[in-house]
């Protein structure tokens, strides 16, 4: 199975790091989090595979076996209704790791007073089942390796 990718460019932050509960006590699912830079980013497909759902704030991608990954631009990002995201791509579309998915403007969702960290899960697997391959409180781009499954 191939890796996951970092599908931001920004610092790789461990799961507990995040100011939300539901992602930093991994029920969400197993992953990091990538502290965007303070500059408008493209957010890109980890894995190849198809779109399952794409908000303007979050995107998942279902690989062909079943790897789902979760990309989730901020926190509570969803009461901004679209505002500070760029949507590039739809429900159901094909992609390959690294295509753009989402242009984030960090500086408009931090304005809005919103974390603008991003948690990248891996939905309905176990935190023994994931490795971080990126080393923590370090810089990463998009598709880089990030994680392992």
């Amino acid at each position: 199975m191939p890796d996951i990718q970092s599908p931001l460019v920004g610092t790789v932050r461990s799961l507990s790091a995040v100011p939300d509960e539901l992602f930093a006590q991994g029920v969400m699912g197993p992953g990091v989090a990538i502290d965007p830079p303070d500059e408008v980013v493209d957010a890109v497909a980890p894995i190849d595979g198809t779109l399952l759902q794409v908000f303007p704030h979050a995107f998942v991608v279902v690989a062909d076996d079943g790897l789902a990954v979760l990309v989730h631009l901020g926190l509570d990002t969803v009461q901004l209704q679209g505002e500070g995201f760029t949507v590039f791509a739809a429900k159901g579309d094909r992609v390959s790791a690294g295509t753009p998915i989402i242009a984030y403007d960090v500086p408009a969702v931090r304005a809005a007073g919103r974390a603008t960290i991003a948690p990248v899960v891996v939905l309905e697997r176990s935190s023994e089942d994931v490795t971080v391959l990126a080393a923590l409180d370090a810089g990463i781009r998009p598709g880089l390796p990030l994680l392992s499954v």
